[in-house]
């Protein structure tokens, strides 16, 4: 029991791993690339590669630990889905561990492009997660900033995580659609896409405890500033999602499980 349990943590380790490079690594790509100049910014860009970095990671790991890869999915299949507990704290311990390895990797990528910038935010979420100068000191725009209060970004981040794990739930859902288990890693990676294009504005989408924190903690090491001013990092990209996981299988049962045909 304790080598299977190690064996699906370092599947969780690995998993969040690549979540990490592949997503943070898009944003990085995406402003510092010097080839898209002053208009670097690009909002679909980075949507699209954050849903393809779900989809690889969870085809990579899933059938190791079932690609967790974030804390709101563990919390939310240990309250609904009768994952053991005992399970719970090294699923999430290996996380953080698989974000903020992720994050290194993606500075080692992109660290000339991150120096010459400033060491912008490219880690995490929320206010300050904008590159105020492009890799040409052209402004750029992005999420999270103002208008949006703490409180709209997070509303944001329950609806989003609400409906990152419907859509877990139901691409896991035999009785539903009758997805096969092959197909479901591409249905979690649409469902955050549409949470990135449709309710990622406010926020930046954490929806992930770890994908937020592991990176923002690798952040500060390597010099980018404001990453832990105010509350701002605890509430809406982490607790938050932390909360929502479980009702968002909650809810599922309340509305859709209860409700398919036997």
């Amino acid at each position: 029991m304790k080598d299977r349990t190690m064996k699906e943590f370092i599947g969780e380790v690995f998993g969040t791993f690549v979540l990490i490079l592949l997503g943070d690594g898009v944003v990085a790509n995406v402003g510092l690339a010097p080839r898209l100049a002053g208009n670097a910014y690009n909002w679909n860009t980075i949507t699209i590669g954050w849903a393809f970095a779900v989809i690889i990671a969870v085809y990579i790991s899933g059938g190791v630990s079932g690609a967790h890869l974030n804390p709101a999915v563990t919390l939310g299949l240990a309250f609904k889905r009768g994952f053991p507990w005992k399970k719970v704290l090294p699923f999430i311990a290996a996380q953080f561990i698989g974000a903020f390895l992720g994050a290194a990797a993606v500075y080692l990528i992109y660290r000339d492009g991150l120096v010459a910038a400033g060491m912008p935010n490219v880690w995490s979420t929320g206010p300050g997660a904008v590159f105020q100068e492009s890799f040409f000191q052209a402004q750029a725009t992005g999420t999270g900033g103002d208008p949006y209060t703490m409180l709209t970004a997070i509303i944001a981040e329950f609806f989003g995580t609400l409906v990152l794990i419907w859509g877990i739930a139901a691409s896991g859902d035999a009785k539903n659609m009758g997805l096969k288990d092959n197909l479901g890693a591409l249905i979690v990676g649409f469902a955050v896409l549409a949470v990135g294009l449709s309710l990622g504005g406010p926020s930046g989408y954490s929806i992930n405890p770890a994908r937020d924190l592991g990176p923002r903690l690798f952040g500060v090491l390597v010099g980018t500033k404001g990453l832990f001013d105010g509350l701002y990092w605890l509430i809406p990209p982490v607790l938050i999602p932390a909360i929502a996981g479980p009702i968002g299988f909650m809810t599922y049962d309340w509305f859709i499980t209860k409700n398919l045909p036997e």
